[in-house]
């Protein structure tokens, strides 16, 4: 799994893919209705994906390299921007204060990575920041009150790590918070109100070993709490956030890959199904921008496939 950057100031943009009609699609059954956009140029998997004022960013994956491709559904194009300092696959992606930070993953074949980047869209230009206190892969990354809370994921002993640490952006430094109950890859996560869900993903690393489980942090105590676990277990996922819902979409099993969306309410402590994904998928990133979900690349069957699949979820 994004910036505020205007697509033309003193960056250098290049349009990859020029506008196209967005096709509706009938497929599934279930609240929701799924439509297709532009492809990404690209093919990848295991990306990182976020959105920040109206555009969203895809960095890292298998098949892209130092790639950044950046998607505007206003006007339904692709554009490039500089390529990021380092190729990494299964980084997380955040977006924060008009900037886009990439954070952790594998470089250099599955080396947990602990490198910080942030992208400025305004220049097109790139920059370390303090590096992550526990190097990992696989991890996830939200947003809560203006600081960047990183999760669990893959350590350097190719075990799971419970670790939570928080990045402050103002002060470019990090601190730990209480860690995850449940250590897992390949998880998702969302805020919602003041709190942050952690559902689904695996344990070290194999497919084999899905989760359903859902936990919730709550900052002001700084607590964890185990809620409803997710109908479906499955790891490989993404997750957005819809009117007040996490929904969580795709994944993988030794089996094949899935093709659910599911969506929990946190009010009522509740999941329900979505229209499932055109196109089953794991690796895949999902950004929310003016209300409806856009899910991109991931590959359709396990392991190490890729796509440049857009399909975008409306309410």
């Amino acid at each position: 799994m994004a910036m505020n950057g205007k697509m033309g100031t003193s960056a250098v943009m290049t349009v990859i893919v020029g506008l196209a009609f967005l096709m509706p699609s009938a497929f599934g059954q279930g609240p929701g209705r799924w439509m297709t956009g532009v492809p990404m140029p690209s093919a990848r998997s295991e990306v990182a994906v976020a959105a920040v004022a109206g555009k969203i960013y895809v960095v890292g994956g298998f098949g892209a390299g130092r790639q950044l491709e950046i998607y505007e559904p206003a006007t339904n194009r692709w554009f490039r921007g500089a390529p990021a300092p380092r190729a990494v696959h299964h980084a997380a992606a955040v977006g924060l204060n008009g900037k886009l930070y990439i954070i952790g993953g594998y470089a250099g074949g599955w080396s947990p990575v602990d490198f910080v980047y942030e992208y400025d869209p305004a220049t097109d230009v790139w920059r370390k920041r303090a590096r992550l206190p526990t190097p990992r892969g696989a991890l996830t990354a939200v947003v809560l009150d203006g600081k960047i809370h990183v999760l669990s994921g893959v350590g350097r002993n190719r075990r799971n790590t419970p670790a939570h640490e928080v990045y402050d952006p103002a002060t470019d430094s990090w601190r730990t918070r209480t860690p995850v109950p449940t250590p897992r890859d390949h998880l998702a996560a969302a805020v919602v109100g003041n709190r942050i869900y952690l559902i689904g993903g695996r344990v070290d690393g194999s497919y084999a070993r899905n989760l359903d489980v859902n936990e919730a942090y709550d900052p002001a105590t700084n607590r964890w709490q185990t809620r409803a676990p997710m109908p479906t277990a499955r790891s490989g996922i993404a997750a957005a956030v819809l009117n007040g819902e996490v929904l969580v979409f795709g994944g993988e099993t030794t089996s094949g890959t899935f093709d659910e969306a599911e969506a929990y309410d946190p009010k009522s402590d509740r999941w329900r199904s979505y229209a499932p994904l055109p196109t089953a998928r794991h690796g895949l990133g999902a950004a929310n921008v003016g209300g409806r979900i856009y899910v991109i690349a991931g590959g359709t069957t396990p392991g190490g496939s890729a796509s440049s699949l857009n399909e975008i979820l409306s309410p």
